[in-house]
């Protein structure tokens, strides 16, 4: 059985993406994901969730564990790049105006080419 580490921080600012999407408060994310808010504000100090509450994060947000687990075999065959898949689900957002979305775009791009690891 393969060993994963999973990435807390990184699980947390996604549901933290979807709750901007979403146009939530954290109090509103907490009910309806059926989670404890101290749950919550232990994850943003760093802090993992217990599994229960990782089950209903995902639910809630669509999220995958696997895609913030690193070192575990992975169900996927072929690997998509993060900010191809970025750009697919910016163009895809039904709140996003065309403009808008080409805009994000350029500034995720922008980002991501200053910040990427050589």
């Amino acid at each position: 059985m393969a060993s994963g580490k999973f990435d807390g921080e990184g699980f947390f600012a996604a549901i933290d993406s979807v709750r901007i999407a979403r146009d939530l408060n954290w109090k509103k994310v907490a009910e309806q994901a059926e989670v404890p808010a101290s749950t919550l504000t232990r994850m943003s100090q760093g802090r993992k969730p217990d599994v229960d509450s990782l089950a209903s994060l995902c639910a809630w947000s669509g999220l995958k564990v696997e895609d913030f687990t690193h070192g575990a075999t992975k169900t996927k065959t072929v690997s998509t790049e993060p900010l191809a898949e970025l750009t697919a689900h910016l163009r895809a957002d039904p709140k996003l105006s065309k403009e808008g979305a080409k805009a994000l775009e350029a500034l995720i791009k922008a980002a991501y080419q200053q910040f990427r690891k050589s």
